[in-house]
């Protein structure tokens, strides 16, 4: 009888494929301020975050000053992450940061990751579905702490959902180097190498070439090579905008790259990053530069405060810019916004410019309100919850839902 010789892994490669688990990261930061003030509320009544997205699902944070429970009597903060959008059996990983505003990095950190083989994700039902803890720190310990400086609360949420996907073989590849045409345009432009346009921008002059220009905005295709273009056009006084702005929207065309504010004007220089945006934005609408126009609106974005908002706020409607414009009215008309952007110098700019821009503000502040109304309806009936004390004097409690009875961890 013949022996069967012995069989290694590549016997069975006839085909391979591989699942992969894995996370898919996301944080907010939210910071209360005005802590003291929010203390008396009453057991069960939160401050919510902003609503924020990872891995494809909203997510918001719920902070409660005197507690979820009024068996606590108070004496403890609750915080939970609740799914803020439809989705079932949704897989997450949880991290909670208190953070230390002393400085000295002792912040305190509750972390599902570091546990993730232990317990496994937690799943999250339906919409309203939460995590967290109902002890999350003794009140009287939180306000004797350097967690909270200047009646202000930090605290930073980690959310990791859970993706799947399958792998097949994958052939030998050779890695290719990121794109360096940008570097190198820049680098024509700044050698004036092959420059056949000159332009008179105040009191400083650029040189560029008429065929990227052209390539890259239809405004000079058509002011060099249209029908009532001028081929031999050498010079250009531009009155419209200032050298830095110029400057900066030149350095665009060539690099298809927002510059820094840095880059563009010098030390001494008033202007402020918000500043030259607002103006740069206004400069690729008249050129019709389309990606640099998105640029600075994404960028207009990331700098939203009180004091910039009715500016930008007006130049979206000046300047057509739909989505920018939905954000600002959303952002002024929230209620903790809205009177520090009334107090602002912009707002009196909004007010003589664009006085139809009020009443929208108006329409968006009772809209914000009626949904804060209906959040907290919704809150109320929300029967699927994960809690964990973190009381010193007792070990975690078994996540309970709001009628107390256990609920089996998956």
């Amino acid at each position: 009888m013949k022996k069967r010789k012995k069989s290694n892994m590549e016997d069975f490669k006839d085909s391979e494929s591989k699942s992969v688990s894995e996370t898919v990261n996301g944080s907010h930061q939210f910071t209360i301020k005005g802590y003291s003030l929010a203390k008396g509320m009453g057991a069960g009544k939160c401050i919510q975050s902003d609503i924020f997205t990872v891995g494809g699902y909203d997510w918001a944070i719920y902070f409660y000053p005197d507690g979820k429970n009024p068996e606590d009597s108070a004496m403890y903060v609750s915080v939970f992450i609740a799914l803020a959008s439809e989705g079932t059996d949704v897989r997450a990983l949880f991290e909670l940061t208190l953070i230390d505003q002393s400085g000295k990095g002792k912040h305190k950190v509750h972390s599902h990751f570091d546990r993730a083989l232990e317990s496994g994700p937690y799943t999250l039902k339906y919409r309203g579905s939460m995590w967290g803890y109902k002890r999350f720190f003794r009140r009287t310990t939180l306000e004797s702490s350097d967690y909270i400086k200047d009646d202000c609360l930090i605290m930073n949420c980690t959310v990791g959902v859970v993706r799947t996907r399958l792998e097949g073989p994958k052939l030998s590849s050779i890695p290719v180097p990121p794109s360096d045409m940008g570097q190198n345009l820049r680098a024509l432009l700044e050698s004036e190498v092959g420059c056949d346009i000159m332009f008179q921008v105040g009191d400083e002059t650029f040189k560029a070439h008429k065929l990227i220009l052209a390539a890259r905005s239809p405004v000079f295709k058509a002011q060099f090579f249209g029908l009532v273009g001028d081929p031999n056009l050498d010079k250009i006084v531009v009155k419209d905008f200032e050298p830095s702005i110029f400057k900066a929207m030149l350095l665009f065309i060539y690099t298809d790259k927002l510059p820094d504010v840095q880059e563009i004007v010098d030390s001494t220089s008033m202007c402020t990053s918000t500043n030259m945006v607002q103006h740069l934005l206004a400069a690729a609408d008249l050129y019709n530069l389309d990606r640099l126009k998105v640029l600075c609106e994404a960028k207009l974005c990331e700098e939203l405060n009180a004091d910039t908002v009715a500016t930008t706020l007006a130049l979206a409607e000046q300047h057509h810019c739909a989505q920018l414009k939905a954000i600002c009215l959303k952002f002024a008309a929230t209620p903790s916004n809205l009177g520090a952007v009334m107090q602002s110098e912009g707002f009196k700019h909004l007010e003589e410019c664009c006085p139809s821009l009020l009443s929208e503000m108006l329409k968006a502040f009772a809209s914000s309100e009626e949904s804060s109304s209906l959040l907290s309806s919704r809150k109320r009936s929300v029967s699927s919850v994960y809690g964990m004390d973190l009381a010193a004097e007792g070990p975690a409690a078994e996540p309970m839902n709001p009628n107390g009875r256990r609920v089996r961890r998956r």
